[in-house]
């Protein structure tokens, strides 16, 4: 997370389509069976519903957009056949994420400075009313979908709301969390574990009690650009964690214990994206203009993509094909369109200043986790 103004000063979304988000709520998840790959078999793969097009029947009725939010404001909506900018709206103050639902009916761009979400709605592309909520940086769904969670990051909480009335429900301090700002959850959904960018650590949070259950600071805590993204591997035996000042990802163990080792990437280590058959984990490394391709069940670095010219890849996420990585150059003024066969460029798009957490919708899998739409 980088605000205006703070860090790099160069980088200057009643009824609404979130109420109406009331489609059919997905069978709550269950675990997958313990242990990891065996001999024989397919490795433990917790991401093994979201693969190549296992669209849901809501994701199959949804237009094709991708959304791109912007800190000044604004979301704008590209066709990824054409690579068109086919709309451009106003959003808010400054746009930071577009969230997709838990029930996948809904988008949500969300806007921290001025306290709200803008719902869009995926079929149409068209978005609705304003719904308030509490400094939403970045929006989170719980495994069962009882609830949304804001990321406050500037009041240092979560704030807990009903995902289809946006009736607030409750609230966690997080005190020890300087910059709050994403989060995964454990397989079982009972463990959430929060990257905070400014304290050089991680919260570890109780579900069920809403109680912050402990902070595990980083070997070495950057606290400027510190943690940053987070990922659990798909075998859940580690949560990968982005360092932008360490340039590179530390990696937690699968019990949110302790940290026990780091993966070097890149400078600016930031977004962390699976391939659809989750074998690969995509490093966005925002300050050096690349992407790093680990292997996403050994942590081994694979090869590196090199952005022609350059860039700032921030956030996105991969098509529902597995065959496109769409992210944002956030201090670039441009969205980047990688082949995830071999990292070459496939397009560049020109858009607004400060583009961040943009979303390529439908995304496969049976329910959405929130952020740019991490699902399982």
């Amino acid at each position: 997370m980088v605000r205006p103004g703070s860090l790099l000063p160069a980088v200057l979304v009643a009824v609404t389509l979130g109420a109406c988000s009331s489609g059919p709520t997905p069978n709550p998840p269950g675990p997958p069976s313990a242990g990891g790959p065996g001999i024989g078999s397919a490795p433990l793969n917790i991401y093994s519903e979201a693969g190549a097009g296992m669209l849901s029947d809501t994701a199959k009725a949804a237009r094709p957009l991708v959304y791109v939010p912007h800190t000044s404001g604004a979301v704008w909506v590209i066709d990824p056949v054409t690579f068109a900018v086919v709309a451009k709206y106003p959003a808010g103050r400054e746009i930071q994420h577009v969230v997709p639902a838990y029930d996948m009916n809904t988008l949500y761009a969300t806007d921290d400075k001025g306290n709200h979400l803008l719902p869009f709605d995926p079929r149409t592309g068209r978005p609705g009313n304003q719904i308030p909520v509490i400094d939403p940086y970045n929006v989170y769904f719980t495994l069962d979908g009882q609830y949304a969670i804001s990321v406050a990051e500037e009041r240092r909480q979560l704030v807990w709301y009903d995902p289809h009335t946006w009736a607030q429900r409750d609230v966690t301090p997080l005190p020890d969390c300087a910059g709050a700002d994403h989060a995964d959850f454990s397989p079982d959904g009972r463990t959430a574990v929060l990257t905070c960018e400014f304290a050089g650590a991680v919260t570890v949070v109780d579900v069920p009690s809403h109680k912050v259950s402990r902070l595990i600071p980083m070997p070495r805590r950057h606290v400027r650009m510190g943690p940053q993204d987070i990922k659990l591997a798909p075998d859940a035996s580690m949560y990968y964690i982005a360092d932008s000042d360490a340039n590179g990802v530390w990696v937690l163990d699968g019990a949110a214990m302790k940290v026990v080792r780091f993966i070097p990437t890149g400078s600016g280590a930031h977004g962390l994206y699976l391939s659809r058959d989750a074998r690969q984990l995509y490093v966005t490394n925002r300050l050096e203009g690349s992407v790093s391709v680990v292997n996403a069940y050994t942590g081994q670095v694979l090869t590196k993509w090199r952005i022609p010219g350059g860039g700032s890849p921030d956030m996105g996420n991969i098509t529902a094909d597995g065959a496109q990585l769409w992210l944002s150059g956030r201090y670039d003024r441009a969205v980047y369109v990688l082949s995830t066969k071999d990292g070459s460029l496939l397009a560049k798009v020109p858009v607004d200043p400060g583009p961040h957490g943009l979303c390529v919708w439908p995304q496969p899998g049976r329910y959405s986790l929130g952020h740019t739409g991490i699902t399982r």
